[in-house]
């Protein structure tokens, strides 16, 4: 006999278009699929919904969000649409949306127990937040000094999570653990809010990324997000990895910066009010001009003043491991405006 559970996923997938108007009302049907953003609605394309069934297979309402990883079924875009903290509440949205009448279940016996927070949720990544400490005296601190980031103290964004669990993927050994110690970085909105959070595991014997195939994972809702390093201002800079801020950082201590994450979420960082200049650290590649012309075309239609900070070699923290502090100074310097030069610039 099929479970109530499973009859309301399915019953969601029959009805997945709907479903997605509803819940998903920021994206659109493209093909067979519907495009949005994220979980949470946001504007975008990266978590796509299948509104039909495939190869023999009911996949109708399952979701894969392309920039997580994570995936799942309409109940779960009902939950983080409307905030709901138990799978009771979800179960009875769910009968609402598709007019059924209500379950009598919690009149025969026990109601159900709250869920686990889905994975990959902003729930899941608070509770990953909450588990983990400051950073003084753990991997993350040595992994950072192995970086040539030695000024880096007990960053508010920044925390450790002593045994983080990794999942492991069909390009990882057969040595790879299910744990390691991680970097757990806070990946916040522009009132402050915890939106989700980035993982970097990390090797617990030596100052390096952990062994495994992809040491950076992140997780909750991203897009329009990023990791911040002081408080907002009219002079700031974004860029894409939280190493490449955390270098400029170094040079630059009085200076708000925002890690992105990746090039895609860098391009959608939302701009905070006070904001009338931007340097924006580029990487050497591709994506990373795309991501500048991007910001750019946002930033001119707002007033804001745009300016692109080139890296030597890849990006700014190998510029700061192979130069050092008084190159990376020198060669930055000359591609900021003069004031901001002088007032923010370490060049001890």
């Amino acid at each position: 006999m099929e479970s109530p559970v499973r009859e309301l996923a399915r019953r969601l997938g029959e009805n997945a278009e709907a479903a997605c108007r509803q819940y998903l009302s920021n994206g659109r049907r493209e093909g067979h699929y519907w495009m949005v953003g994220d979980k949470g609605n946001a504007l975008g394309r990266s978590l796509y919904v299948r509104l039909a069934d495939g190869d023999g297979r009911r996949t109708a309402g399952k979701w894969t969000d392309a920039a997580t990883g994570d995936h799942g079924d309409l109940l779960d875009i009902i939950a983080a649409s409307c905030a709901h903290t138990n799978l009771a509440e979800t179960l009875a949205e769910a009968r609402r949306f598709l007019s059924l009448p209500p379950s009598d279940a919690g009149t025969q016996g026990p109601r159900p127990r709250p869920r686990r927070a889905p994975a990959g949720s902003p729930e899941a990544a608070a509770r990953l937040w909450a588990a983990s400490k400051p950073i003084a005296g753990t991997p993350v601190r040595t992994y950072l000094a192995g970086r040539a980031l030695r000024h880096v103290g007990d960053v508010p964004a920044l925390r450790c999570h002593p045994h983080c669990y990794y999942r492991r993927s069909e390009e990882d050994g057969p040595s790879v653990k299910s744990a390691y110690p991680a970097m757990i970085a806070a990946v916040t909105d522009l009132g402050g809010s915890l939106m989700g959070v980035h993982r970097t595991w990390l090797d617990p014997h030596q100052s390096t990324k952990a062994p495994v195939a992809y040491p950076r994972r992140a997780m909750g809702h991203l897009l329009g997000h990023g990791v911040r390093f002081g408080l907002s201002g009219e002079v700031m800079a974004f860029g894409e990895g939280i190493e490449t801020m955390l270098s400029l950082r170094e040079i630059a201590p009085a200076l708000p910066l925002i890690a992105g994450l990746s090039a895609a979420h860098l391009a959608a960082l939302e701009f905070p009010a006070p904001l009338r200049r931007l340097y924006v650290a580029r990487e050497r590649d591709a994506a990373g001009r795309a991501a500048f012309a991007a910001l750019a075309e946002r930033a001119v239609q707002l007033g804001i003043d745009i300016l692109p900070l080139d890296p030597a070699l890849d990006d700014l923290n190998s510029d700061l491991m192979q130069m050092g502090h008084s190159q990376l100074v020198a060669s930055i310097a000359p591609q900021m405006h003069v004031v901001d030069a002088e007032r923010m610039l370490d060049a001890a």
